[in-house]
């Protein structure tokens, strides 16, 4: 009869826990399965991130290298013939182009981060660009088919 009383777990379906340093009869005495002595046979053994051992790391071992600019300003760019672009699909109200238009746009990623104008494609309308920096081509560009420039300070 089959009773909650009666019921056992399938043979096989579960094993015993490895009981380590309960002496020499249980087959895991002596070191309890923890090698020779040392470090790492004791509790609570750690060692720090990149310890050698003694041995000089590898992280004072290798010369240092280069330099970061902190006050370095990245530009994220955008080309003229994305402007093009932008007024030709009539996106741009009074030829005014600015961080919160190229932003709406998708041009620039962020408005927070300065972005510079660069002068690769053909510019055919005549726009005003506020801008935090302009390559010379842009400028030249801008200016011949008689757009304004306006550089912002970064």
């Amino acid at each position: 009869m089959d009773a909650l009383s009666n019921l056992k777990k399938a043979k096989g379906s579960t094993k015993q826990r490895k009981r380590i340093g309960r002496g020499e009869g249980s087959g895991h005495g002596g070191t309890a399965t923890k090698g020779m002595n040392g470090q790492n046979s004791r509790a609570g053994a750690k060692y720090r991130a990149w310890f050698e051992g003694g041995q000089m790391p590898l992280q004072r071992r290798v010369p240092k290298r280069g330099f970061k600019n902190i006050f370095k300003v990245v530009y994220q760019t955008v080309n003229l013939n994305r402007l093009q672009e932008l007024a030709d699909n009539k996106k741009i109200e009074d030829g005014i182009i600015n961080a919160s238009v190229l932003l709406a746009n998708g041009v620039i990623s962020k408005k927070s981060v300065p972005f510079k104008i660069l002068g690769s494609g053909e510019l055919k309308t005549k726009l005003n660009i506020e801008a935090h920096g302009f390559s010379a081509s842009a400028k030249e560009k801008i200016e011949s088919v008689g757009g304004t420039i306006k550089e912002i300070k970064v």
